[in-house]
């Protein structure tokens, strides 16, 4: 059911997810965080022909891993470590906005009852 059934039956607390955070990002992290930066450039991945789904934090790992496919082919099996960082990449990547998503939703429920409780207390 996923996402499009927890917005139609709660959506006063299921996070959009093509909007942004309404809560501060440092909100429950007393020390910061750390901001995440694209190591790839945009020539780069423009000049690799990446396509667009492509262009994400994990960008520079798959360029390597191209890289290394073109320099090895027919051999690519020897690009197995490559591939192999490309895709734990993806995956915490992955593992990283699910959690961003459950804090955002959590974030909301949190408010949602504050708001309660204080109706309740007026």
């Amino acid at each position: 059911m996923g996402n499009a059934y927890a917005l139609h039956y709660k959506p006063d607390v299921t996070p959009h997810p093509l909007k942004e955070s309404q809560f501060e990002p440092n909100f429950g992290f007393p020390n910061g965080r750390k901001e995440r930066v694209m190591v790839a450039t945009e020539e780069e991945m423009v000049s690799a022909k990446l396509p667009l789904d492509a262009r994400d934090y994990c960008a520079h790992k798959l360029l390597k891993y191209h890289a290394c496919r073109t320099d090895t082919f027919p051999f690519v099996y020897k690009c197995h470590h490559e591939k192999h960082d490309y895709l734990t990449c993806e995956y915490e990547d992955y593992v990283l906005r699910m959690k961003e998503y459950e804090r955002e939703r959590r974030l909301m429920e949190r408010q949602k009852r504050i708001e309660r409780k204080q109706q309740q207390q007026a």
